[in-house]
C-alpha cells in the first residue's frame, strides 16, 4: 500500500466529507484517516480487504498443511535440539 501525504485526511474532513474520502479511496486506493494527527483509521475498498483476508486465510491453510505433512521431521529436529 503506498502512503503519501496525499493520503492523508484529518478525522473531521471524513466525517464532513465522506463521499470526497470515499472518492479519493477508489482514486488513489486507500485513505488513512488521522485523529490527533496519529493515523487511527485506515479506509480500503472491500474487495481489497476480502482479497487481503482470503490470502490470509491461504496462508494458514498451506502453514498447517505443512506441519501436518513435516510433522516426524520436525520431532526430529525438536529432539536433538535438547
Amino acid at each position: 500500500m503506498k502512503i503519501s501525504t496525499n493520503n492523508l485526511v484529518p478525522i473531521s474532513d471524513a466525517n464532513q466529507n465522506f463521499s470526497q474520502v470515499a472518492k479519493r479511496v477508489d482514486k488513489d486506493g486507500s485513505a488513512i484517516i488521522m485523529k490527533n494527527n496519529k493515523p487511527r483509521y485506515l479506509l480500503v475498498p472491500f474487495q481489497q480487504a476480502e482479497r487481503e483476508q482470503n490470502e490470509e486465510d491461504d496462508v494458514f491453510e498451506i502453514t498447517q498443511r505443512l506441519l501436518k505433512k513435516n510433522q516426524v521431521v520436525y520431532n526430529e529436529l525438536k529432539k536433538k535440539d535438547s
